[in-house]
């Protein structure tokens, strides 16, 4: 007897989708607290004119999963036949030897018979021609809602590309900006900041505004610490245990991917290099690299390997690749990537360094890796790289490209933040919407003028961050 039979699929799933008897998601599975991400997938699903099956995606543990059962519960809490809700990890050691339409099947002529499904799918690719599937279920069942998630996104992307053009819509579930990491754990005083409070708006503030915002949002520094150090993975930021939840994410949020998720969606038979390769980049993080130099420090790599596998990580979501833009003009680098770890605390975990907060080099890297980190996510529809002069090689660390100009961004995450009239910014200022140098201080903010029409915004990191969740929340993603 086959140990894919309809009566061993049926177990599995009834398992998972315990509402069919009880008509309650499960305690343990209902959390209060909602990413953006969540409110951007409900707007989707319930949109009355434009029918989209949604797909998920980011790292392990970003809690992707629980957005589909918030999802799930927000539908139960309609009164919706909790039967019409079907929830299916792909990733089950049973399920991964099944198709999708042996599982339908089994759910079809056991729970369910009818078209108007919710249908969930868990780590979706995991599933053989599960892009066929979805665009299969989306064509032939017109009532019915997708909701997938997914940890590989180039392979989502292509898939989208090829299947899902005019089917479906990929969402990223970043790790927890600091605003949300703020939100979750319920920091208490949290300052009330008005819709219309955007970075770009600081220019206007008079000196007294801008002490009265400073004053507002001053109580959010000392949680900044600890964030840089767990990072914005939901499930450690609650851990009242920093050095263990820097063990769960080595080994769970690390380990299992470069041994486990990519080497299976890539055929790696060895994941030895894999490792070594991503070890060096936690090193390297914020710095721009060289593939042939990469190869020649790990002896025995060739650089096609190298390339190859810097894309599979970036897949994975355990890595940023920012590349240099032009500035109206003016040389720039060539075509070098920087790299950011997806989250400064995987990098903390990985190089296990005791004290960084005392190493001012090592805070520097890990406050621009989440400054890169947040406008990444925050802008992620449009191009964000970074300019390096070829000839004098003066930088500025991140460039947001817009087609009606370039928000440049420069950190400076020290106690001595100067920036005079040799440094990049300060001469390519007036060639922007807007420069932002985000400092270290909590005293550390206010206008600074350049030679030419624009000024500078000087920020603090903390209240730089905050102040982007807080335009993240009312939905404001433009350029003024």
């Amino acid at each position: 007897m086959s140990i894919t039979n309809s009566d061993n699929i049926l177990k599995v799933i009834s398992a998972f989708n315990p509402w069919w008897r009880t008509g309650n998601l499960r305690p343990e599975f209902k959390k209060t607290f909602k990413r953006f991400a969540y409110y951007e997938a409900i707007k989707q699903l319930d949109h009355e004119d434009i029918r989209r099956a949604v797909i998920l995606t980011g790292a392990r543990r970003v809690g992707k999963t629980i957005i589909q059962y918030q999802i799930i519960e927000t539908l139960l809490n309609r009164n919706i036949d909790p039967k019409r809700i079907l929830y299916v990890s792909l990733d089950h050691p049973l399920l991964k030897l099944c198709s999708i339409n042996d599982i339908l099947n089994a759910y079809k002529e056991n729970i369910y018979p009818n078209e108007d499904v919710y249908y969930f799918f868990d780590e979706v690719q995991y599933a053989t021609d599960w892009d066929k599937w979805l665009k299969t279920i989306y064509d032939l069942e017109p009532l019915t809602k997708i909701v997938a998630t997914g940890s590989a996104s180039p392979v989502l992307s292509k898939k989208a590309g090829e299947s899902g053009v005019g089917r479906w819509t990929i969402l990223k579930v970043p790790t927890l900006s600091f605003y949300e990491y703020c939100e979750l754990l319920n920091v208490q005083n949290r300052p009330l900041l008005s819709p219309e409070m955007r970075i770009a708006e600081l220019i206007k503030l008079n000196k007294i505004e801008w002490s009265e915002l400073f004053l507002k949002l001053s109580c959010m520094q000392k949680h900044f610490s600890r964030y840089l150090q767990v990072g914005g993975f939901p499930e450690l930021a609650l851990s009242k245990d920093d050095y263990l939840a820097q063990n769960i994410m080595r080994e769970d949020v690390v380990d299992k991917v470069l041994k486990r998720d990519i080497p299976s969606l890539y055929n790696i038979r060895n994941s030895t290099e894999l490792e070594r390769i991503f070890l060096y980049l936690c090193f390297c993080s914020s710095n721009i690299i060289a593939m042939d130099t990469i190869a020649k420090e790990l002896d025995g790599v060739s650089r096609q390997t190298v390339k190859e596998y810097i894309q599979y990580l970036e897949s994975a979501n355990l890595i940023y690749t920012s590349y240099p833009v032009d500035m109206n003009g003016k040389q720039a680098l060539k075509s070098k990537p920087k790299i950011y770890i997806a989250d400064a605390a995987i990098r903390n975990a990985v190089l296990m360094q005791e004290d960084v907060f005392a190493d001012p080099e090592e805070m520097g890297i890990i406050a621009e890796t989440s400054v890169y980190k947040h406008l990444a996510d925050f802008y992620h529809q449009t191009k964000i790289g970074y300019y390096r002069d070829g000839k004098t090689d003066k930088e500025i660390d991140i460039v947001v490209e817009f087609p009606t100009g370039k928000i440049l961004v420069e950190v400076k995450y020290r106690d001595q933040a100067a920036i005079g009239q040799k440094d990049a910014i300060f001469q390519l200022a007036d060639e922007a919407i807007s420069a932002i140098v985000v400092t270290k201080r909590n005293n550390d903010y206010g206008i600074q003028d350049t030679n030419g029409s624009k000024k500078l915004i000087r920020i603090p990191a903390y209240a730089f961050l905050y102040l982007l969740g807080n335009a993240e929340k009312y939905g404001f993603k433009g350029t003024k």
